[in-house]
């Protein structure tokens, strides 16, 4: 190739990676360094590419992530698109180390929740930046660990840096369905866990959790409960109402789930949650933080415990959680009820049994009338807290937000961590996001992002990686 060529060749190839940034000029990217406009332009990308999981196109999002990835000079070999359904899309890159050290994974998905426009006060699918906020469904959840985990990956290969160990990038669809048609992680475990094992894992799950603009933790996910559901039934031969029997199938349904809403699974620690609640209780008020600790004795106080339950998400950290959310009965004003049926959400902790959990509802329900069905699933274990990777966080995370206790949680809501745990990758759900513990509007309305969080989170993340990484610039 000529000089000319080559000179030809590599304007074209800087075009095709920072002409998006043009996308960010003007206003909302005043005062940003070139590395912050080209993360925000991928992050407009992604947000504005509809992958709701129903309805919306990830092949799309997986494919313009890896049009990115090639521009910025990654090999056909380092760069696999994969569509293992029609407008689903898993997207699998590498940048390759000195093969010192087992790779790590990125793990982020790029499906989102459905969002209405009608509903929201901006289009969905636009990124709007507006009184500090970026807008957008998926702004948060989870296009931010997606776009930038990309970004990263491109500017490490700019930069020429080799790690001790590959980093590998793994976008996947459907995590928000719970991969139910296993066309995502579990498709990539699957068929091609050669090019995702590794060592470990950071996924989403663990932020920053802000308090009045302050940070006041950062949370690493090392464990998450499992969600199952089973179906009550009762069956009754049903008649005439105008003569009405006390046996009565919505009846005896009822009684069954007044006596289950009155039910708590007993108390079940474990080393995330122990040390979860420890690191709680220094910035607790004092009389939350008195009941933490008397939770945590040798012998737990029923009275300290009983007054944290009353806080949803601490009794959702405390134990093992079922709850009535779908309930159906009769078929006809003038008939008795031949069926009723009612579905029951459980959130089961790390290392209870589904089974265990079926046989407890059916003992509380005691009424053997109600048929109790459905309940598959299968738990993941704790990631270990690992003092590379623990350590890591905390000596970093003190530089970003030097107030905020690092804490393990465990999430008791469901990631894609869980098959990879059970597939032997350990996994960490830590973003650097930072978001008003009191603000979450994942799944929901007007789900946003701050425009500080992106950037430094974006930053925090880049610099962690080579952390873990090793290797040099």
């Amino acid at each position: 190739m000529s000089h000319k060529a080559r000179r030809t060749y590599r304007s074209l190839l800087l075009s095709a990676v920072f002409g998006p940034v043009l996308l960010a000029t003007g206003a909302a990217a005043e005062g940003l360094t070139e590395q912050q406009q080209f993360a925000r332009s991928i992050y407009q990308e992604l947000v504005e590419i509809n992958t709701t999981t129903a309805t919306g196109d990830t092949q799309k999002a997986a494919e313009a992530m890896g049009a990115r990835l090639r521009a910025a000079g990654f090999s056909d070999e380092d760069v696999h698109v994969f569509s293992p359904a029609p407008h689903k899309g898993d997207l699998v890159a590498r940048l390759h180390g000195s093969g010192a050290r087992k790779p790590i994974l990125l793990v982020a998905h790029i499906d989102v929740v459905p969002a209405l426009r009608e509903d929201w006060s901006f289009d969905p699918f636009k990124l709007t930046e507006q009184d500090g906020y970026f807008y957008g469904r998926g702004s948060s959840d989870d296009k931010f660990m997606a776009a930038s985990f990309v970004t990263n990956l491109i500017r490490y290969k700019k930069e020429g840096y080799k790690p001790d160990r590959d980093i590998i990038v793994a976008l996947e669809t459907d995590e928000e369905t719970g991969d139910s048609n296993a066309v995502g992680i579990q498709w990539l475990i699957k068929n091609h866990r050669d090019l995702i094992d590794a060592e470990f894992a950071l996924n989403e799950g663990g932020g920053v959790g802000l308090k009045n603009g302050k940070a006041i933790r950062n949370s690493v996910q090392t464990s998450e409960k499992v969600s199952t559901g089973y179906k009550l039934t009762v069956k009754d031969r049903g008649g005439h109402s105008s003569l009405p029997r006390k046996d009565n199938a919505i009846y005896r349904l009822a009684e069954g789930l007044v006596r289950l809403s009155n039910y708590d699974f007993p108390l079940n620690l474990n080393e995330t949650t122990r040390i979860y609640f420890a690191k709680t209780a220094e910035i607790e008020s004092k009389q939350n933080a008195d009941d933490i600790r008397a939770i945590l004795a040798p012998q737990p106080d029923p009275a300290a415990l009983a007054r944290l339950s009353a806080n949803p998400g601490y009794n959702a950290q405390l134990r093992t959680t079922c709850v009535a959310t779908m309930l159906q009965g009769g078929h006809a004003l003038n008939a008795l009820p031949q069926v009723a049926t009612a579905g029951v959400n459980c959130r089961v902790l790390p290392g209870e049994s589904i089974e265990g959990v079926q046989a407890q509802i059916e003992r509380v329900l005691a009424d053997k009338q109600i048929e109790v069905s459905g309940g598959s699933a299968k738990p993941s274990p704790p990631s270990p807290l690992n003092e590379e990777i623990m350590g890591s966080i905390e000596k970093l995370s003190k530089e970003f937000w030097p107030d905020a206790a690092v804490v393990p949680v465990m999430s008791t809501g469901a990631t894609d961590g869980l098959f990879l745990r059970n597939a032997g990758i350990p996994t960490y759900g830590h973003s650097g996001l930072g978001s008003d513990v009191d603000d979450n509007r994942n799944h929901g309305k007007d789900e946003r992002v701050l425009v500080k969080s992106f950037y430094e989170g974006q930053e925090y993340l880049y610099r962690l990686v080579k952390v873990l990484a090793g290797g040099k610039s």
